[in-house]
């Protein structure tokens, strides 16, 4: 089964790293954490979690040697939250450039009396004909970011609204992303999860 191939999550340091092993497992995929840039290499799938701030992550993805392994996998890769963010070009939060994985940059989010920042709180997902949501379209899936893509972005195949349109789902080939965090995101955040481990992995024989 598609679902039962191993996944390596990336090391980043983040809270939400055990909570997402244990969602992959939950859904029977064979999910390790791991830094090690050899490991990483030969992942079937990797997924790049991240929570905290852009600058951080990358100078932790630096130190670990796993710039060049991530700009360079062509296995199915999914960033999720501020991973989702890394993929791409450059973000706004600490002028920091990122991964260019996926054209585009990151903006901050304004703050409003009807929409405070950050976004925290469980949102829907808009229709979307791409593998990594489907049957994920009108589910509700849960938020919390500061820094967001538009909705506009050449790689966005979802979108979700927090007084403008957001990129909740990115893709562009292998490279994939989401806003949100499907490991806290209940039934639906399996959906999505069982979806990317579905993917093919080009590399397999």
């Amino acid at each position: 089964m598609a679902n039962s191939s191993p996944v390596v999550i990336v090391d980043s340091g983040g809270a939400n790293l055990a909570s997402l092993q244990h969602a992959l497992h939950r859904l029977g995929a064979v999910a390790i954490v791991s830094s090690d840039a050899k490991i990483i290499e030969r992942a079937p799938r990797i997924i790049l979690p991240g929570v905290g701030a852009a600058a951080m992550a990358m100078e932790r993805l630096s130190r670990a040697g796993l710039i060049d392994v991530l700009r360079s996998c062509t296995q199915p890769l999914l960033g999720i939250c501020l991973g989702m963010q890394l993929l791409f070009e450059h973000s706004a939060e600490g002028d920091t450039p990122c991964l260019g994985l996926l054209p585009g940059h990151v903006h901050a989010l304004t703050a409003s009396t009807e929409r405070p920042v950050p976004h925290m709180g469980w949102n829907t997902l808009g229709d979307s004909e791409h593998a990594l949501v489907k049957d994920c379209a009108q589910q509700w899936f849960y938020f919390v970011h500061s820094y967001y893509v538009p909705g506009t972005s050449s790689s966005c195949i979802a979108t979700t609204h927090y007084g403008l349109s957001i990129a909740a789902a990115v893709a562009v080939g292998n490279i994939m992303g989401v806003q949100c965090h499907p490991e806290r995101s209940a039934h639906a955040g399996a959906r999505l999860l069982k979806n990317f481990l579905d993917m093919p992995n080009p590399q397999a024989t």
